[in-house]
C-alpha cells in the first residue's frame, strides 16, 4: 500500500463504520484504545503521549475536535491549522490506527458508539471530573490517565512564538 493510501485508510468520517471494524478486533481478542484531542499544534509532548496511549493496547483510535469544537475549547483563534490537516497530520504517525472527527466539546457520545476498551487521557484530568468516564464504565471500558511530558503544550508554543514575532 502507497503511504497516501494510508494515510486514507487511518480517516473515518463515520462513526459507526469506525464501530464495525473495532468489534472484528474485539472479536479478535485485541484491546483497543482511544483517546482524543485538538491536535492544533503537534509537539513532542503530543507523541509521546500517544505513543503511552498505544502501548495500552493493540490499536489506537484518535478522536479528533472538529474546528468549531475546538474554537468552542480554545477560544477564537484556535484551531491554528484546520481539521483536513490535521487529520492528514495525525494519520502520519505510526502509533495511531484509526482517526474520526468529531464535533462535541466532550467524546461522550463517541465513546458510546466505538465502546473501546481503554479511554486514556492526560494526568491533568481526574477521573471523578471526566464527563466521559461514566459513558465508558457503563459499557464496561476502563479509563486510564497518562502523564504529560512537563513543559510541553499547544498554548506555551503559541504564546513563545507570539512573543518572538516568529
Amino acid at each position: 500500500m502507497k503511504a497516501v493510501e494510508t494515510l486514507e485508510s487511518k480517516i473515518y468520517t463515520d462513526a459507526s463504520e469506525l464501530r464495525k471494524k473495532i468489534q472484528g478486533l474485539q472479536k479478535a481478542q485485541k484491546t483497543v484504545v482511544f483517546t482524543n484531542g485538538c491536535f492544533d499544534i503537534l509537539h513532542r509532548g503530543h507523541v509521546e503521549y500517544l505513543c503511552r496511549a498505544r502501548d495500552l493496547g493493540d490499536c489506537l483510535v484518535l478522536g479528533l475536535n472538529s474546528d468549531e469544537s475546538v474554537r468552542g475549547l480554545k477560544g477564537p483563534d484556535r484551531p491554528i491549522q484546520p481539521l483536513e490537516d490535521r487529520l492528514r497530520i495525525m494519520a502520519g504517525l505510526f502509533c495511531l490506527d484509526f482517526i474520526v472527527p468529531f464535533a462535541e466539546q466532550t467524546p461522550e457520545h463517541l465513546l458510546s458508539v466505538l465502546q473501546p476498551d481503554i479511554h486514556t487521557k492526560g494526568g491533568d484530568y481526574k477521573q471523578e471530573t471526566l464527563p466521559e468516564a461514566r459513558v465508558v464504565e457503563s459499557y464496561g471500558g476502563r479509563v486510564v490517565l497518562l502523564p504529560f511530558l512537563e513543559g510541553r503544550s499547544s498554548s506555551s508554543i503559541i504564546k513563545k512564538s507570539k512573543s518572538t514575532g516568529d
